[in-house]
């Protein structure tokens, strides 16, 4: 089974993370903390990795993987074009719980799924997730638990569903949100809510001048 591995020592945690990192660049499976929910993440541009992922999960490409960033200026080269609304709720809500749907750059690499053309982006608001994401790049991350079973909030939790699947698993203590990011779509001219979670749809109408009711899609589980 994969070894849970302590962020919670300030004097060990730089090690501890540089090693996941070291892990994550080899192809190997990371589970990590965020603000929102545990994750499982594998680095973004190896699609080895990417598919032991949804392998591990025991979903499949219909349902793709969210990438994760540690800074804003990572999602320049990620996307095809950066919309106003784009920008207005990066600089509202990143590092945090909401999820991007954006136009992704056509010269990518990477295998996340399904995409359609499309990437979903997050910033984590996590020390543990930023560092670790800062030393290895872009990566693709899902809830760490098996499809259909409940997200976890605690690195023993996500052990008991993945096992030995995942090489790593940083443990930070219980995550404080405790519930999915939100999700927006802004593919389409309006943006859209795919699914409510961490940020409400009322605090993003209101970053972005619209009405709750406009920007309330049907919910999905993207």
């Amino acid at each position: 089974m994969g070894a849970i591995a302590s962020c919670m020592d300030a004097r060990t945690r730089a090690q501890v993370i540089a090693s996941a990192a070291q892990s994550a660049k080899a192809g190997n499976l990371v589970v990590m903390p965020t603000d929102t929910l545990y994750g499982i993440g594998a680095d973004a541009f190896n699609n080895e990795a990417v598919a032991a992922l949804l392998a591990a999960k025991k979903r499949g490409p219909d349902y793709p993987v969210p990438v994760l960033v540690g800074s804003w200026d990572t999602i320049a080269g990620l996307t095809s074009s950066l919309s106003d609304s784009a920008r207005t709720l990066v600089e509202a809500f990143w590092p945090g719980g909401l999820s991007l749907v954006v136009p992704q750059a056509p010269s990518l690499p990477w295998n996340l799924g399904d995409t359609h053309g499309s990437v979903m982006l997050r910033m984590p608001n996590h020390p543990v997730a930023l560092q670790l994401l800062r030393e290895v790049g872009p990566m693709a991350v899902s809830s760490a638990n098996l499809h259909g079973h409940q997200p976890p909030v605690t690195a023993q939790e996500a052990q008991r569903q993945l096992g030995d699947a995942v090489e790593t698993y940083l443990d930070a203590g219980r995550a404080t949100v405790g519930e999915p990011s939100t999700i927006v779509d802004l593919t389409a001219v309006t943006p859209k809510i795919l699914r409510e979670g961490a940020v409400s749809a009322e605090a993003i109408a209101e970053v972005l001048g619209l009405g709750a009711a406009e920007i309330r899609g049907s919910e999905g589980t993207a």
